[in-house]
């Protein structure tokens, strides 16, 4: 049968509001861009949000490359949702002067991280490789945060000096930000899922204003492309 209206994978803001002011009908289940590819192989979700970094640094191609090379996802389409603003979230006024993923290390700073498979915990491991330093360099916060937004309040709450997180969930949640990379943040579907009513609502959306001004106002976004189609398997 059809899959279930959930858009499995990455956790965004964004993607959570348009989700919702579209009226796509569609939920969300936010567990990292890995576990939403599994699901969407599986048929557990109609959609996977992702951001997928590699440690070679090609971040440009990673998404659409993780869905040519997966196994079962060979009528796959890939959407642009944003480019979104990746960086460091720290406590307001940066009071450690953090820069960069080796001055978190060099400084023994507690890192908040995310699960394993989340787009965020892969590119602090493509950022650390580029910066020739071992996972252990790292003074690791546990048990790891779900989501984005869970980083922040680590950091509000004084548990983490730092994490890795958007622009926008900094903003949101009034703490610094210390910009490091932009990422492409996609959501991959069944070529045959793409014309059903829910996807086509969210689809129709993010091409109106509304979208458009409310990405502004979050920070950290560009939607120049959403909606179009980057890959087709």
């Amino acid at each position: 049968g059809p899959a279930p209206p959930i858009v499995g994978g990455s956790h965004d803001p964004l993607l959570e509001w348009a989700l919702r002011e579209s009226n796509s009908g569609l939920a969300i289940l936010p567990e990292g861009s890995e576990a939403g590819l599994r699901r969407l192989t599986q048929g557990e979700v109609v959609a996977a949000a992702i951001h997928l970094h590699r440690l070679d640094g090609d971040d440009e191609t990673a998404n659409h490359d993780a869905i040519a090379d997966a196994p079962g996802l060979h009528d796959t389409v890939l959407i642009a949702f944003a480019r979104r603003e990746q960086g460091l979230l720290v406590a307001p006024g940066n009071p450690l002067k953090l820069s960069d993923i080796a001055s978190v290390a060099a400084c023994r700073a507690r890192i908040a991280q995310r699960p394993t498979g989340a787009g965020a915990q892969l590119l602090l491991l493509a950022l650390l490789a580029r910066a020739n330093l071992g996972f252990d360099a790292l003074n690791a916060v546990k048990p790891p945060c779900p989501t984005g937004p869970d980083i922040a309040q680590a950091v509000r709450a004084g548990r983490a000096d730092c994490g890795i997180a958007t622009r926008g969930v900094a903003l949101a949640a009034g703490i610094d930000f210390i910009p490091l990379t932009w990422e492409r943040f996609d959501l991959a579907l069944r070529q045959r899922d793409y014309f059903m009513a829910g996807p086509q609502a969210l689809f129709r959306f993010m091409r109106e204003t509304a979208f458009q001004r409310h990405a502004a106002e979050m920070t950290g976004y560009d939607v120049t492309e959403a909606g179009t189609v980057r890959h087709v398997n």
